[in-house]
């Protein structure tokens, strides 16, 4: 910590304004750089025609080492290439030759997934198409030793792994996928990767609806199969080195951390999903240090490997680089980082209204925040919201479990997931220059605002204020007496929990000053804070089978309505009523279509599993035999332990004069 810290935040002060410091900076910002630089990311490729650059690849570590020297040049300290272990994928080729029903010839690319199938070019193969890919379209085809081409639709039904391991059950030797509906619908030549989450001994591919649409002529014909030649070469190697990339503008005053994160690797080209991304991290950083700006926290700027896919036969097969960076690499962040910014897709407005989504905890200082915001409207016409919680579908969820309040400008719920994302067209041609910009502009104010707090601005009633709403809700569905009683006790300490919270949170309002006497105990009173974030991350983040974020109780509550929809619609002879009830019941209902050895392997591998291998997702999704008694059990005592945790008497009025606050 420097000795002339305090000095220099003071003179700051009183030369320049906030507002003075942010436009200072943010007129060094230059998206036209960004956007080179998302460009440049393009040059490192595993598969020269379709691009790729994945976990543990020449040509992911080829664009780290880019990233690397990227950040040295701007001007960033301790670069560092960070060492973690995963699985890596390099897929080089998937090339299909087969002939028409008129007999003209046809060579198309294949996309692919991550499992292994090389040839030594060429290989001729029967192939045959199995509908959907389900146990019942198996029915009286043998297809031991052949390709086998399927169906599917990965946003409203099963995923990819299910029907590829059917496949492998059956002897098939690969399966091929065509993305009917769900993803790819650009074009009708659209190929889709996604992360396989299953073994990589079942291999996989996926095909253009354009070129299934001229094999499923050939079956048309009366033809139970076709001749086709597949030159391939796709390769899983387990336990290889990955790097994650992080670079610093340090801070004047503590030892705290505000986190920029992005990952680089990609599908396809990835301009758009992440390159954009990476390259505005690095491109605030470069604002920020040619505009002299110094901070209070130590920035970190985060290129994060292997968020795409990083594990074998695992359902949390993602956000691989993130999570081994704050739970492998650098636990000892825990505790010290207010906030990661993390980023998706920055360079396309995905709807009419911007959204910064985050945990609960800062979704009051965030809408706050957001409220005083000019958003232009050629690039957001309804302005701009703030949701809550986190997802699942990017790095930060990785971040928020470890301790690490986290956002991402959100980018799933538009137009964008079922058209361009994961595909070829991924590119500059739907770049939108005004879109990057504000968030250019929007994110290096956001990080300013943070840089100029002593202690991260949680707000732990927002978090109790939404499980009460939930309890209700679902205590007015229920009729059993015992689990009445259950659900009003928890009301009751919900209620006790999100008062106590509103007070410690008022609390923290008043103190955030900048004030350098307190900077010392500002990181003890931080790090404390932060602990109770983790504790609530640890004791009510759950997932269901979809891996949608909910509280612990909500599965169990959520199920047993199910089963009494289910009781009284057999009652009244509702046999179908009753089938749809037991369908929505969360227990990876998806693998009911599939054989008996599907469904086990793909609810086993997540309750028996190592936790290493389920990463993120260890834990989260309660075993049915718990879920009974964890209302009861768990959620309780534990709301009224973290509650105990707030410090409910307030500081004097002028705080910074005697920083002294009890956690227990």
């Amino acid at each position: 910590m420097s000795g002339t810290a305090g000095t220099q935040g003071e003179c700051r002060a009183e030369k320049e304004t906030e507002e003075e410091i942010i436009q200072r900076c943010i007129s060094h910002l230059d998206t036209d750089y960004s956007c080179r630089l998302a460009k440049q990311m393009e040059r490192e490729k595993t598969n020269p025609v379709l691009g790729f650059r994945t976990a543990g690849s020449h040509a992911e570590k080829a664009t780290g080492d880019f990233l690397y020297e990227e950040m040295r040049s701007i001007g960033l300290t301790e670069v560092q290439k960070e060492e973690f272990w995963l699985d890596s994928w390099t897929f080089e080729r998937a090339v299909l030759r087969f002939k028409d029903s008129s007999g003209k010839e046809y060579t198309c690319q294949l996309g692919a997934y991550q499992t292994n199938f090389e040839t030594d070019g060429f290989q001729e193969y029967e192939l045959v198409y199995v509908g959907r890919g389900t146990a019942a379209d198996y029915k009286n085809l043998d297809v031991r030793g052949k390709l086998v081409l399927a169906d599917i639709n990965q946003r409203d039904e099963w995923w990819i792994n299910y029907p590829v391991y059917q496949a492998y059950l059956k002897g098939a030797v690969g399966l091929i996928a065509v993305q009917m509906q769900g993803y790819g619908e650009v074009d009708q030549e659209a190929l889709n990767a996604q992360d396989i989450a299953g073994p990589e001994y079942a291999p996989a591919f996926s095909i253009s609806r354009r070129d299934a649409a001229l094999l499923k002529d050939r079956f048309c014909e009366n033809e139970k199969s076709v001749m086709v030649e597949l030159d391939a070469c796709s390769r899983v190697e387990r336990n290889r080195p990955a790097y994650n990339i992080t670079g610093k503008i340090p801070g004047t005053e503590t030892d705290q951390m505000i986190l920029l994160s992005a990952h680089y690797d990609s599908y396809f080209d990835g301009f758009q999903d992440d390159n954009c991304a990476v390259s505005m991290t690095i491109g605030i950083a470069k604002a920020l240090l040619e505009s002299g700006y110094r901070p209070r926290h130590t920035i970190v700027i985060c290129a994060l490997a292997a968020e795409e896919w990083g594990v074998c036969d695992s359902k949390y097969d993602w956000s691989t680089g993130a999570w081994n960076q704050v739970f492998r690499i650098h636990p000892e962040w825990q505790g010290k980082v207010l906030a990661d910014l993390n980023f998706e897709l920055p360079a396309h407005a995905h709807s009419s209204r911007d959204a910064i989504r985050c945990t609960y905890e800062y979704a009051d200082f965030l809408k706050k925040f957001a409220d005083e915001i000019a958003v232009p409207e050629d690039a957001y016409p309804d302005g701009l919201t703030v949701l809550a919680p986190i997802e699942t579908w990017s790095d930060d969820f990785s971040m928020a479990i470890a301790g690490i309040p986290s956002t991402v400008n959100d980018f799933s719920a538009g137009p964008f997931m079922e058209t361009h994302y994961h595909s070829q067209y991924d590119n500059e041609e739907i770049y939108q220059e005004n879109v990057y910009r504000f968030h250019h502009e929007l994110y290096t104010r956001l990080l300013l605002k943070l840089d100029t707090l002593i202690f991260p601005p949680l707000d732990f009633s927002h978090l109790f204020r939404k499980m009460h709403s939930s309890v209700s809700a679902r205590m007015a569905e229920q009729d059993e007496e015992d689990l009445q009683g259950v659900m009003q006790t928890l009301i009751r300490e919900t209620e006790q929990a999100e008062r106590t919270a509103e007070e410690l949170y008022e609390w923290i309002e008043k103190s955030q000053i900048v004030c350098p006497v307190a900077a010392k105990s500002g990181e003890d009173i931080s790090q404390r804070l932060l602990g109770i974030f983790r504790k609530g991350q640890d004791y009510f983040v759950r997932l269901n089978w979809q891996d949608e974020v909910l509280f612990p109780h909500e599965a169990a509550s959520n199920n047993i309505c199910y089963l009494n929809q289910a009781v009284q619609a057999l009652e009244e002879g509702e046999i179908e009523e009753a089938l749809k009830a037991l369908y929505e019941v969360d227990n990876n209902c998806y693998a009911f279509l599939f054989d008996e050895e599907v469904y086990y392997h793909f609810t086993e591998y997540i309750l028996h599993q190592p936790k290493d291998r389920l990463m993120w997702g260890a834990g989260r999704i309660l075993h049915p035999s718990k879920r009974i008694n964890f209302l009861s059990a768990f959620i309780v005592p534990n709301i009224i332990c973290i509650s105990t945790d707030f410090p409910v008497p307030f500081l004097p009025n002028n705080p910074m004069t005697s920083p002294v606050l009890i956690l227990r």
